[in-house]
């Protein structure tokens, strides 16, 4: 009977992330999963006609260009550029297996029509979304941001952070409604409307973050690996067996055994592994997770980038909740054969929405819309599931859904939320050398 510290269940991004860090901190680390790939619900496809197979559509996709030239990311997401999941990509020595490309734009939609987010202050200034006297209160509050240090009160301009809601700032600035739904949408990237009365803390870190990444190469501040996001949970795992950690694919999972409430081992195609901590995503422990929503994903292949974008073979559109009368966000990412995940000439955009109606398909189809005309497209419905507990006192720790979101940040705070739990202590961030992307390139 083999004995380990920790086991791990699914080879998501979450879950080969956590194995690995365990397994640099010294655990003995077993890594299982029932599919013979990595990724788990987040895995990439890599072959054009495995795409048509497993969404049953019919066609043979001829027309989209070789099928092997292709690797289409059932669950795209892009990095921040100074978020923690590329801190994280950097401690962990990871980016060496990755090559990284910058997103050329980030977009919102207002009043019908898709917009540029301002990445300059000549674009600022230039800018539709704004009047030209809400353009200089803007700029003013994107100066108290980047200025604003919560540790320093001289740089609070009599503004409380743990008082002063979100609302309450922007009517410091003068700025109305209309300014504030983009920056917080397509800025803050908050994803309800939740934030307004509350405390403006979070929002000014999260508009700066914004303002930081995109300052690197004022384009946008987003990053996405070459080949897509299948080399991630696999680098992890690469890293994961650097330090010793056993990988095994392709194998069932037949039991969690339990002893006084708490996970000893797991049986798997007749061995017995034995634990002290399990790791795993929701599909493995179903009555340890609870239902919170719906998520709906439609992908598109596309011969053209999508209108009013500049021509941009990559880019990021946030499409608030307010302007469809929605309680969620709607997004839209779009990647090409500049990234080496499609055929020459093709995009592959996606949109994606937390479903609030009967009909998941009539909630996408303003995002739909804007990629039109679209050459093939695949649906899929996902569940969202979260822990119904903390895991403290089974030791079993299971990770939260993908959102609909087509960035990190909710992803990553689980991460680092599950590393707090299992460990119990923060995971600390070394000094992290972030010239690594200086070079990612902008076209």
């Amino acid at each position: 009977m083999e004995e380990y510290d920790v086991i791990v269940l699914g080879t998501g991004l979450k879950e080969c992330t956590l194995s690995g860090l365990m397994s640099v901190s010294g655990k003995k680390v077993l890594h299982l999963d029932r599919n013979p790939y990595y990724g788990g619900e987040s895995t990439s496809v890599s072959a054009l006609e495995e795409l048509y197979r497993k969404f049953k559509v019919s066609g043979q996709g001829k027309s989209a260009g070789r099928g092997s030239n292709w690797n289409i990311d059932l669950i795209p997401k892009f990095f921040l550029t100074n978020g923690q999941l590329v801190g994280l990509l950097i401690h962990t020595g990871v980016t060496r297996y990755l090559d990284f490309k910058m997103i050329e734009g980030s977009y919102v939609y207002k009043a019908g029509k898709v917009h540029k987010v301002p990445s300059t202050e000549a674009e600022a200034l230039a800018s539709d979304l704004m009047g030209m006297f809400d353009k200089r209160r803007f700029r003013k509050l994107l100066l108290f941001i980047l200025n604003f240090s919560e540790s320093d009160p001289r740089t609070h301009q009599d503004i409380d952070p743990k008082k002063t809601t979100t609302r309450d700032l922007f009517r410091r600035f003068d700025l109305g409604p209309d300014v504030m739904e983009f920056t917080c949408h397509a800025m803050a990237l908050h994803c309800s409307e939740d934030y307004l009365d509350q405390p403006c803390a979070e929002t000014i870190k999260r508009i700066k973050l914004y303002s930081e990444s995109l300052a690197r190469h004022n384009t946008s501040p987003y990053l996405y690996p070459i080949y897509g996001l299948a080399e991630l949970p696999q680098g992890f795992s690469r890293l994961g067996a650097e330090y010793g950690g056993t990988y095994k694919l392709n194998k069932a999972v037949e039991e969690i055994v339990m002893e006084n409430g708490r996970v000893v081992a797991v049986k798997s195609e007749g061995g017995l592994f034995r634990c002290k901590q399990l790791i795993c995503d929701p599909s493995y422990v179903p009555n340890r997770v609870r239902k919170v929503g719906r998520v709906i994903r439609v992908t598109c292949l596309l011969n053209h980038p999508i209108k009013n974008t500049y021509e941009a073979s990559s880019c990021q559109i946030i499409i608030p909740q307010t302007q469809l009368n929605r309680k969620s966000d709607i997004y839209i990412c779009l990647v090409s054969y500049t990234h080496n995940v499609a055929s020459e000439g093709m995009y592959i955009a996606t949109v994606s929405t937390v479903i609030e109606t009967n009909n998941a398909e009539k909630e996408v189809q303003p995002g739909l819309e804007l990629l039109e005309p679209i050459k093939q497209k695949f649906v899929s419905i996902s569940n969202l599931f979260v822990p119904a507990d903390d895991g403290k006192r089974s030791q079993i720790f299971v990770s939260c859904s993908y959102d609909a979101a087509t960035h990190f940040d909710a992803d990553c705070e689980d991460i680092l939320d599950m590393y707090r739990r299992i460990t119990g202590t923060e995971f600390c961030f070394r000094e992290l050398r972030r010239d690594q992307f200086e070079d990612a390139e902008e076209d």
